[in-house]
């Protein structure tokens, strides 16, 4: 009977531990299942797949599933090669409380968003992505959306066919946003750009020449911009998008005062600007002006003179460079009219330039 007794606890106590140890297992089973789970990454915007390069620039975003704190997203866009995106010194996205990511980036065919460790850096260009694995904890690879608006308006200016910019770009310290409905050309063939206000916003305007012509001499006459607003910028200049290595082959011809008043208004360059030796500053007087680049192996040529004859016999500024000159490759002449981003005086009123004629000659 005491025998009876005891045994009856400690049947019941051995239930009791058992179903513990059940128990015990199952949760550690769901949080083994639970902290096994693989992070994820999704798009939730998508950028179209279009001509890349570094001054295109499109919203993307996602969302990220199994993340842990200091890990953060990069983003990749491949235009020939994978570019870090937004930029080089900036290639770390932030993932929000809610786990979700956004960012800008330049436009191409493809776009990767990588979730990494804290230690990753990631390179500026490179021709493979990283596997997974290490400091890349996950890995998502999509490809640019399929639309009409991918394809670019084109106009024909002074017999060439140029392409009309309809995205945003980063210039002059500032995201300007584009419009095709900003430039035209009127029944004389010249090229109209404007900068135009609607609901609030500026919009801006640039044509790029549809084709790379190389060395030679390269002529634009533009009517009178003596007076151009402080925080507009008319930007005549070479640019080769797939091209970082050399500047991406830019050399400028500048009608601007960088948002001082009281500044110079034209100016000669050879990229990087931040070489003194590399800008020349000059002030355009009032009327038209004939602006020419002569461009040949080792040595840039720039001048510029009154009337609308390249040669005419009022030079007003001329300059040639013979250190930091970039080879032909895949550059166009590129016809920007934008707004400095840190400039005293804002933009105050619209603004409108017209380039009478674009001249080339081998």
């Amino acid at each position: 009977m005491d025998q009876m007794k005891w045994s009856r606890p400690s049947v019941r106590a051995l239930c009791i531990l058992a179903l513990g140890t059940c128990l015990h297992f199952l949760l550690a089973g769901c949080t083994t299942r639970h902290a096994a789970q693989k992070p994820s990454i999704e798009f939730s915007v998508i950028p179209p797949a279009t001509e890349g390069g570094p001054d295109r620039l499109e919203p993307i975003a996602g969302r990220v599933t199994g993340a842990r704190a200091g890990q953060r997203i990069v983003l990749f866009a491949k235009a020939g090669v994978w570019w870090v995106q937004p930029t080089r010194d900036e290639p770390f996205t932030t993932i929000q409380p809610d786990s979700t990511w956004t960012s800008s980036i330049h436009l191409g065919t493809e776009y990767a968003a990588l979730l990494v460790e804290p230690a990753y850096r990631p390179p500026p260009t490179i021709d493979s992505l990283p596997s997974e694995g290490g400091d890349v904890v996950a890995l998502k690879i999509v490809q640019g959306q399929k639309s009409e608006q991918a394809s670019p308006k084109t106009i024909e200016f002074s017999g060439y066919e140029w392409q009309v910019r309809n995205v945003s770009s980063t210039r002059g310290g500032r995201n300007n946003t584009y419009s095709n409905a900003n430039a035209w050309t009127d029944a004389n063939g010249f090229l109209h750009l404007r900068i135009a206000q609607n609901a609030g916003e500026w919009s801006c305007a640039e044509v790029k020449l549809s084709r790379s012509l190389g060395y030679g001499t390269y002529i634009f006459v533009v009517r009178d911009v003596s007076q151009l607003q402080p925080a507009a910028v008319l930007s005549m200049f070479t640019w080769d998008e797939a091209e970082a290595g050399q500047n991406h082959r830019e050399m400028n011809i500048e009608l601007a005062r960088w948002g001082d008043p009281g500044s110079k208004n034209a100016q000669f360059v050879v990229q990087p600007y931040y070489v003194p030796a590399n800008v020349v500053r000059f002030n355009a007087p009032a009327g038209p002006l004939t602006h020419s680049l002569r461009w040949e192996a080792g040595q840039a040529a720039f001048k510029t003179v009154r009337g609308t004859a390249a040669n005419g016999p009022n030079i007003i500024a001329e300059h040639t460079f013979t250190t930091g000159v970039p080879a032909p490759g895949g550059e166009s002449i590129h016809l920007d009219l934008y707004i400095f981003g840190n400039a005293k005086i804002p933009l105050q009123n619209d603004v409108e330039v017209v380039i009478e004629k674009f001249e080339y000659l081998p």
